[in-house]
């Protein structure tokens, strides 16, 4: 097929001097296109233009790529401008007669020996059409004449000197229209308000970084061009002489021009990534040139800013762009773009959900090696949503995940990662949430500042580890921890000894600076330097390898509660180095040190449980400890993220976030989620859809053990939000709590249904019982309980006057104070008792 255009092109640059110079001017009028045709027309159809012969053959449109409107006002860039024909140089005219027939009008006059070359093509084109290739569908061209291949090789390069012109001329352009249409976008031209100028202003500063890398090539372009020239005269020598060209493969130019549209994509990607790990402004930079590379199609690039739109980070929260954004990678194959996709299915988020589609997609993913595709299949399958409960499926799927976070995670046992429900947060007023108040960190930052040594080495551990509200900063504590071993700390001379043992960019990996350091702490008894003199010895790593050496100093650590002593003193048993094997030993010190959270350990467990090596196998076991090692890996993070969004007021974005981490199967996001909608925070559910959406998580965090996700669970099925009222649901949902996890709210909600009789037998002495549960499982119960109590004997008083006085018998408080008058019982007693507090404060 390529040589078939060859030809015809070949032959259309011969008979172009013949035209009539009205036929010329109207070749060389420019011709209009829309923007979205402009760029593959320019790109696919240069250096030659095409006839309408007698068999009605007409020339293909340019193919049409869907460019999406950028989100914002974001306007479509020109990669490339329509030229002109080129002019070629009149020649001596011969006796023309019509090509395809003896009716001059309409047809293109040639002389005899083009109308011979003609004919000549069309029998090729036919014997071509004839030979196709019926696996592939492509044409196998055929014997070529020695004239026409000479003709074919003065034209390819005469074409492909003017493309590479053509290159240079569109590039100027481009910068010329570039600048234009940045200086539009100052004006105020897409965007009326001044913080959509703003936008439009970084947008085409990234633009402009683009434009001065082209320009920065395009210094390279004339030699490149000299090379070209000189090998298409290599070229012509050897076809002249019918063999092939001397060519490096390596070397040799592509058959078809660059994409610049693909370029200029994956240039301004490679712009954009030394900026997503700087500070926060050159992060939405660094989007902002990933938009523009999105936009121009380039897979990774739209990942990035497909998350970005879902979560609002960087870019301006859009899901609609989101959703256009995975779509195309999906359509492209590509596994993140999958995942994307069915979680929009699965959450039902700027789309009706599908929980058949989402599944449909995560397998795909999970298929692709998207290690969020399979942790989501893993939780579907563990928790029966959308298939069968398979704990073999979702063992599988875990399994796989847990591996790669293993291997992620350092000896130190990885990222300390906060998990905050905000309910709690909201009930505690904040003092249980684990994080750090900033007035409380700067204090402590004054105080290491003055030399105080202990502020030091908390400070060094926070930035070593992370956690608390503190990002990971090794620099800072590679810094406090100097200051307080200088000053003979033995914890932070043995944390010096794990930063130069493990290495980091701050830090290089040095066993003898590391060795000497837990030399002395550990010659102080610290358990952090017997853990890593042990490690040291264990390996051989700058000192002789001694399992004997290694095993004591474990030992020791073991014994004093460091958490890596245990962990490395199970992995000795569990491979018999310097020890005789023992799984049973081996399973003791794993469980010691994943009390202590440490992700190794839980990974450890879950291979013995799943094997059955040194206890009985246990598919759950063994499920719930690979969901424990996949719940802390990298993606953990966004666990905090989240939180900092719902404390800055950023609400949506928190919610998104939460929700995609609820997908993962993380109950602490799936109870935020609830709570979120719980509190009608957001606007971006209907009314009537968002206590059923909240219903659906509360129901999933309940599953997870999770307390008050139960009691919420029964007051949805007794007041009716999101379903209907179910007093007998509710009672079950009640008795889980009290039964299962010691809720006083449940046991008081059981007391009220049981005095009541709402969905079981009324029965006052049950609910004075569950009363008095509820008071001494929780102090906090104790004044609502009274005031229950009184209002219940209250109430047994006027059944007591309304059986042995006929007065006290026509008294029915519900026809003259409605149904819920024990409320307002309960509500006078309330301020009765401030009332009297009250005044014993004033004496």
């Amino acid at each position: 097929m390529k040589l078939t255009i060859l030809l015809t092109t070949c032959f259309t640059v011969t008979i172009l001097p013949s035209f009539g110079a009205d036929q010329q001017q109207q070749m060389q009028q420019p011709v209009a296109h829309n923007d979205k045709e402009h760029y593959h027309h320019t790109q696919q159809h240069k250096g030659h233009e095409s006839i309408k012969n007698d068999d009605n053959k007409k020339r293909e449109p340019p193919p049409y790529v869907n460019y999406k409107q950028p989100p914002g006002g974001h306007p479509n860039i020109h990669m490339a401008n329509r030229r002109e024909p080129t002019q070629q140089p009149q020649q001596p005219q011969e006796r023309r007669i019509p090509l395809g027939g003896d009716k001059p009008t309409g047809h293109v006059m040639a002389t005899k020996k083009e109308v011979e070359q003609h004919e000549q093509q069309r029998q090729l084109e036919r014997l071509q059409e004839q030979r196709t290739d019926t696996a592939g569908g492509y044409k196998v061209s055929g014997h070529v004449p020695p004239d026409i291949l000479e003709k074919q090789l003065k034209y390819e390069k005469q074409r492909r000197l003017e493309q590479q012109q053509s290159l240079y001329t569109e590039s100027r352009e481009n910068v010329k229209m570039a600048q234009t249409e940045s200086g539009a976008a100052k004006k105020n031209v897409y965007k009326p308000n001044a913080e959509a100028n703003q936008d439009n202003m970084k947008q085409y500063a990234a633009v402009d970084d683009v434009q001065k890398q082209e320009e920065q090539q395009r210094t390279k372009e004339p030699d490149d061009l000299q090379a070209s020239l000189t090998l298409d005269s290599q070229n012509e020598e050897s076809l002249k002489q019918n063999e092939m060209p001397d060519v490096n493969p390596v070397d040799a130019p592509p058959t078809e021009p660059v994409d610049d549209k693909t370029q200029i994509a994956e240039t301004t990607y490679q712009m954009a990534l030394p900026l997503l790990n700087a500070t926060t402004d050159d992060k939405k930079r660094g989007y902002a040139l990933l938009e523009i590379a999105a936009y121009l199609n380039h897979s990774k690039s739209q990942e990035l800013v497909g998350y970005a739109y879902l979560f609002g980070d960087y870019l301006t929260f859009n899901v609609s762009g989101a959703l256009d954004m995975f779509t195309d990678l999906a359509a492209k194959g590509v596994p993140e773009g999958q995942t994307g996709l069915g979680f929009m299915y699965g959450a039902g988020i700027g789309l009706n959900s599908s929980q058949a589609k989402a599944l449909v997609y995560y397998t795909f993913g999970a298929l692709g090696g998207e290690p969020l595709a399979q942790m989501m299949l893993g939780y579907r399958y563990w928790a029966g949503i959308g298939v069968s409960q398979s704990c073999e499926s979702a063992l599988t799927y875990y399994r796989k995940v847990a591996i790669k976070v293993s291997n992620d995670v350092s000896l130190n046992g990885g990222l300390a990662v906060q998990r905050v429900r905000l309910y709690d947060e909201i009930e505690s007023s904040g003092t249980m949430t684990g994080l750090l108040d900033e007035d409380l960190i700067q204090y402590y930052q004054f105080l290491a500042d003055k030399g105080d040594v202990q502020a030091q080495v908390g400070l060094g551990q926070l930035n070593y580890q992370g956690g608390r509200g503190i990002e990971l900063d090794h620099q800072r504590a590679l810094e406090y921890f100097t200051q307080a071993a200088e000053s003979g700390n033995s914890n932070a001379q043995a944390f010096l000894g794990k930063m130069y043992s493990e290495g980091s960019s701050v830090v290089k990996q040095d066993n003898v600076t590391a060795f000497k350091y837990f030399k002395k702490a550990a010659d102080q008894g610290n358990p952090i330097g017997q853990s890593g003199l042990g490690l040291l010895y264990m390996h051989g790593s700058g000192v002789d390898q001694d399992y004997s050496k290694a095993l004591q100093h474990f030992q020791m650590a073991s014994d004093q509660g460091w958490v890596d002593g245990q962990l490395h003193l199970g992995t000795m048993y569990y491979s018999g180095l310097g020890v005789k094997r023992d799984y049973k030993m081996a399973v003791k010190y794993f469980n010691l040190a994943s009390q202590s959270g440490h992700v190794l350990a839980f990974y450890n467990l879950a291979q013995m449980h799943a094997a059955g090596t040194g206890v009985m196998r246990s598919c759950h076991t063994a499920t719930e400890l690979f969901k424990n090692v996949v719940e802390r890996g990298h993606w953990s993070e966004l666990i905090m993220e989240a939180h900092t969004s719902y404390k800055e007021g950023n609400v949506d974005s928190a919610l998104m976030k939460y929700a995609f981490l609820a997908e993962l199967g993380y109950e602490v996001a799936q109870s935020n989620v609830a709570f979120i909608l719980d509190q009608g925070e957001t606007n971006l559910f209907a009314n009537h859809d968002t206590y059923r959406r909240a219903l659906l998580q509360w129901s999933r965090a309940a599953a997870q053990g999770y307390t008050h996700a139960r009691v919420k669970l029964g007051d949805y099925h007794y007041y009716g939000y999101g379903t209907q009222v179910d007093y007998e649901t509710a009672a079950v949902h009640y008795r889980l709590a009290s039964e299962q996890q010691h809720s006083a709210q449940a046991m008081f909600n059981l007391g009220y249904m049981h005095e009541q009789g709402l969905g079981m037998k009324q029965d006052i002495h049950l609910a004075k019982r569950f009363y008095d549960m509820a008071a001494e499982t929780n102090s906090d119960a104790y004044v609502p309980v009274m005031l229950a109590l009184a209002k219940l004997g209250f109430k047994r008083s006027l059944e007591y006057f309304q059986q042995s006085s006929d007065v006290w018998s026509s008294v029915n408080l519900d026809y003259y104070l409605g149904t819920d008058w024990d409320i307002y019982v309960i509500t006078v007693l309330a301020m009765i008792l401030g009332f009297v507090i009250y005044i014993r404060r004033q004496q």
